[in-house]
């Protein structure tokens, strides 16, 4: 295990690096991006109504947040499995999973009211973190895993 881990210290060190980009985008979120729902969420926002917003500036925002924590993550992705086509694959459904998510947020804030305020913070949270990145490395390692077990 030992001797695994030192074989792979560059890898190890690259992801740790790019997990730490991952930490300097939410660090600086406030300065980065426009946002005026992270303040809303911040405070009881069961008892507010929604913040005013700019449609296109949130847009533009949420879409560069979104974008940056994917890139990231895929490259996150590319060093720990060293596959392309697994990679392409991960990118694709980023994409999948941005159009849904933006759409279902942009229709929540337009069409709900307070009522979805716990839908609308969680689908804004999978837009703005890097969720997808948990889910996918589990996923990912476990199959290839599988895969060599069984040709074995």
């Amino acid at each position: 295990m030992l001797q695994n881990l030192w074989k792979n210290r560059l890898k190890i060190a690259v992801a740790l690096l790019l997990v730490f980009l991952l930490a300097l985008v939410r660090i600086f979120e406030h300065a980065l991006f426009y946002d005026p729902f992270a303040y809303y969420f911040e405070g009881d926002y069961l008892n507010l109504t929604f913040p005013e917003y700019k449609g296109w500036a949130l847009l533009g925002s949420l879409t560069g947040r979104y974008a940056l924590n994917a890139m990231i993550s895929l490259a996150i992705i590319f060093v720990l499995f060293r596959d392309v086509p697994l990679t392409k694959f991960s990118a694709v459904l980023y994409g999948l999973f941005y159009v849904v998510l933006i759409v279902s947020f942009f229709a929540l804030i337009t069409f709900s009211g307070n009522e979805n305020n716990f839908i609308i913070f969680y689908v804004r949270r999978f837009l703005i973190q890097p969720i997808f990145v948990l889910l996918f490395i589990p996923a990912f390692y476990y199959q290839k895993r599988s895969a060599k077990n069984n040709i074995s």
